[in-house]
């Protein structure tokens, strides 16, 4: 399934590069390699190294594998601006069908940052139960999960680090506001994982296939470990992200006000200081 998805992947951004320039446009060379190397490789990584091979067997290498494709594989995917491309590839009419998909509510939700902090953490807080020891020893849900989680991780960080929805600069505010407070609630299924005393997911003991393999607690704490690692890290590429959009907002509220005619912004002022009307106004 991991094989399938990765040679779909990159059939697909190929494609569009094609596209691109057969209709006259230009798409940089450094996006690709971005997408193909970082983005894909880190996919790749994932899902066929030490983390995929054992993933079924250890908790901390499944732990880890979901981690990673839902907060670290989709931010590394978007090094190479894949929706752009698409923006780029598709024709009049396709752009508009893409403004129309990015401006659903759907998209608007999985796209706001404080909305991606609480998914992560709900997430995170499935390890905690015995869905994660089912997931974990199930070949078919192994599968879904190769391509779900990354999906929907595209679906959180693509509209995020391309900026797709407008938002004012006190909407940014908060979205920062919550994504410190992140920090924290990320932090604490990894640390239950961490200090519990007893194995949580319940799933049976496999034997062991190497000298390092490790016992069943000492796995789970692992797995605690590096949960906490990811989820701490995770948190930093969408605070520089909104950094950036919250430096774009502000220039893009300045230049609106610069617009304004004296006498409007003379007009401004005074509805400001006013304040909102009251019925004894009218």
């Amino acid at each position: 399934m991991a094989a399938t998805l990765l040679a779909t992947a990159t059939a697909a951004y190929l494609v569009g590069t094609v596209r691109v320039r057969r209709s006259g446009g230009h798409w940089s060379r450094r996006s690709t390699a971005l997408y193909l190397s970082v983005g894909l490789g880190s996919f790749a990584t994932v899902s066929f190294g030490v983390l995929g091979v054992h993933s079924a067997d250890l908790r901390w290498a499944f732990t880890t594998r979901i981690a990673l494709l839902l907060v670290v594989v989709p931010a590394a995917i978007a090094a190479g601006r894949p929706l752009a491309l698409l923006r780029e590839a598709s024709g009049e009419r396709g752009r508009r069908r893409l403004d129309r998909v990015l401006a659903s509510r759907i998209v608007r939700l999985f796209g706001n940052a404080m909305f991606a902090t609480l998914f992560s953490a709900a997430v995170f807080t499935l390890f905690l139960t015995p869905l994660a020891g089912t997931a974990r020893t199930s070949p078919a849900i192994e599968d879904a999960l190769t391509v779900v989680v990354p999906l929907v991780g595209l679906l959180i960080v693509l509209p995020i680090a391309e900026d797709a929805a407008a938002r004012s600069s006190l909407f940014i505010t908060v979205e920062f506001l919550l994504a410190f407070v992140e920090l924290i609630i990320d932090a604490i299924p990894g640390i239950v994982l961490r200090i519990t005393p007893a194995v949580l997911d319940h799933a049976p003991r496999v034997a062991a296939l190497a000298p390092w393999w490790p016992s069943p607690l000492r796995d789970q704490q692992l797995a605690g470990d590096l949960l906490w690692f990811i989820a701490e890290v995770a948190d930093v590429p969408i605070l520089i992200v909104l950094g950036i959009r919250w430096a774009r907002s502000d220039r893009r509220e300045a230049r609106g006000y610069d617009e304004l005619s004296d006498e409007q912004l003379a007009e401004l002022t005074r509805q400001h200081l006013r304040g909102p009307r009251t019925p004894e106004d009218d």
